[in-house]
Parts: C-alpha cells; sequence; structure tokens
C-alpha cells in the first residue's frame, strides 16, 4: 500500500477517535436535530437514488431505509407505489415528526430504535448518508448486520463517499476498501461513480448495489 494511501486511512481512524470523545450515540444525533445542525439533509431525494428508485420493478418489495433523517426518499416511494416501507432512526425528536408526517400513510412503518438491534427481514435496503454517518470501527458490524436483515437475495444499495474527511462525521473511505469490506457477504452488481450526484458531492459519490450472498 502506497504511503499517502496509509496516511489517508490513518487519517479517518483518527477522526473516528476524535469525534468518538462524544459518543456518536442517540444523544448525539437528537442534539443535532433540536439545534437544526442537519447539513447532510438534502431537503429532496437524492438524484442517484431517485432514479434507481425510477428503474425499480416489484413494488411490494419490503424497503428498510435506517438512519432515515427527514425520509424523503420514503416519500418518493410512496409517491412511486411501493407499499412496504420502513424507516428507521435513533433521534427521538426526528421520530417523533416523521410519525406525525407519515401517520395516514399505510405504506410506512416509523420506527424509534438503534440499527444494530433492529429485527426484521427485508427484500431491499437503501443506504442514504448512514454508512458515512458510523465510526469506521463500527463499519464490520454493519455489514454482518445488513446481511442478517436481508431476506434471500436482498439488495443493498445507495450511496458510499468515495473520498476522505478531515473530520468526522461523515467518515469518507475509497472504493477499494468498500469491496473489500463487502465482498465476503455479498456478491456486488455495481460500484462506480455516481453520475447524477448534486453539485457539491460531484465525483465524490459512489451508487452501489450488493446482493446477499
Amino acid at each position: 500500500m502506497a504511503i499517502s494511501k496509509k496516511k489517508q486511512i490513518m487519517e479517518d481512524i483518527k477522526c473516528c477517535v476524535v469525534s468518538c470523545d462524544k459518543p456518536l450515540d442517540a444523544s448525539y444525533w437528537e442534539s443535532q436535530y433540536e439545534a437544526k445542525k442537519t447539513g447532510w439533509d438534502l431537503g429532496t431525494v437524492s438524484p442517484p437514488i431517485k432514479a434507481y428508485i425510477d428503474n425499480f420493478v416489484n413494488k411490494n418489495f419490503r424497503i428498510l431505509i435506517p438512519g432515515c433523517g427527514n425520509s424523503y426518499e420514503a416519500e418518493y416511494l410512496i409517491k412511486k407505489g411501493f407499499t412496504n416501507i420502513t424507516v428507521l432512526d435513533i433521534a427521538p425528536t426526528l421520530v417523533a415528526v416523521l410519525q406525525e408526517k407519515f401517520k395516514n400513510k399505510p405504506e410506512i412503518q416509523v420506527i424509534l430504535g438503534d440499527f444494530f438491534e433492529h429485527q426484521g427481514e427485508y427484500d431491499l435496503i437503501l443506504e442514504q448518508t448512514f454508512f458515512c454517518a458510523l465510526p469506521p470501527t463500527l463499519r464490520q458490524k454493519y455489514v454482518l448486520k445488513m446481511h442478517q436483515l436481508l431476506a434471500k437475495d436482498g439488495i443493498l444499495a445507495g450511496l458510499l463517499f468515495n473520498r476522505y474527511f478531515e473530520f468526522g462525521p461523515p467518515f469518507g473511505g475509497s472504493q477499494t476498501e468498500y469491496k473489500l469490506l463487502f465482498k465476503d457477504a455479498f456478491d456486488t452488481i455495481k460500484m462506480e461513480t455516481a453520475h447524477n450526484s448534486i453539485a457539491p458531492r460531484a465525483n465524490s459519490e459512489l451508487f452501489f448495489e450488493l446482493i446477499k450472498k
């Protein structure tokens, strides 16, 4: 491995250590929503995920969106006719807002809880700014939990940052690292630079689609 690459990885780990001085737990994310410090929020469904949803045929797939935030993806799924959507987040204030927002939408279930303790079985899990919010030390646990939650031939799809950050969250990485991370539990259908990211994230996002082994 090149020295520069080693340095990048060490910086990513360092960011995790710095941020974890204040644990990235329910209290942390609750405080972010209470203070409206939601810089990751696009205000709409991410264009690469929107395009993916537009081309997805099975409207009855059981879909999970962990770390759902304001759930623009879920809104769009309902608009496109999907019927079985679960959104999950750890921040009580946010979840209360979503429960009110979707109270008349039987297609969607809103859950307050920890992803790593969640139980269920899904055909599709959408990844949008959840992976990058977790300290890198939890990435292997993330892969194992995703594998557990997916049904046979289940799909994990969404976006990952193909870059590093000076501080986290978000925590970044590279395509090479991600392929190594997922290879034992998933087969890669696609992992490539997203061609339709919003301008501030152009050329820094990977769209990926994985299928459970």
